[in-house]
């Protein structure tokens, strides 16, 4: 038998041990999001917000052949929905332009292209295949690609959080189209 400093020894350690592990285990809950699926309140926005049935509106523009090749090599690639947003329809150029969600996130292919001075210190994000420079608007941030032969822009609205991610969604179908010659520094992984 155990004598009784021993047993108030560990006492003392049992009191303090279960308040700790449950103090750890209830933080790791909390920075891991919880127990059981998802709730509404950890949900983007735009994955809540009900879709419009109507196009988006959208301008086409006149691209030389291969420019209009290429695009419509690549709507013919994107996916139906991203991050759980669904593809729209868009009034014009449907074979240059796309939309997906509410407020809408649009792709453009056949867009002006980017040219950073050789002294450029912007900071351009290479994301899964493409290089892209984000330029913030007052709607939200227009991501350009640096790389790509036939430029294309994914605009997120202001709303959505994390606007990378949401182009990263859209960058490897963006990175089947061809690259060109040249890219920026930054461009290179």
């Amino acid at each position: 038998m155990a004598d009784p400093d021993t047993r108030r020894a560990a006492r003392i350690a049992t009191l303090v041990a279960i308040p700790a592990a449950l103090l750890t285990a209830a933080l790791l809950l909390w920075l891991l999001g919880g127990p059981g699926a998802p709730d509404a309140s950890r949900t983007p926005d735009a994955a809540r917000t009900p879709v419009p049935s109507g196009p988006v509106t959208m301008a086409s523009r006149d691209l030389a052949p291969r420019a209009a090749t290429v695009c419509r090599a690549l709507l013919a690639k994107l996916p139906s929905t991203i991050r759980e947003l669904p593809q729209r329809v868009v009034t014009s150029g449907a074979e240059q332009n796309a939309a997906y969600g509410e407020p809408p996130i649009l792709l453009r292919c056949g867009v002006e292209p980017v040219t950073l001075p050789k002294t450029s210190t912007a900071v351009v994000y290479p994301l899964s295949g493409a290089c892209w420079l984000p330029k913030k608007t007052r709607e939200g941030t227009v991501w350009t690609t640096l790389d790509r032969e036939v430029p294309v822009s994914v605009t997120v609205p202001k709303s959505l959080p994390e606007p990378g991610q949401w182009v990263a969604a859209l960058s490897p179908h963006v990175a089947d189209t061809p690259a060109r010659e040249r890219a920026p520094s930054g461009c290179r992984e």
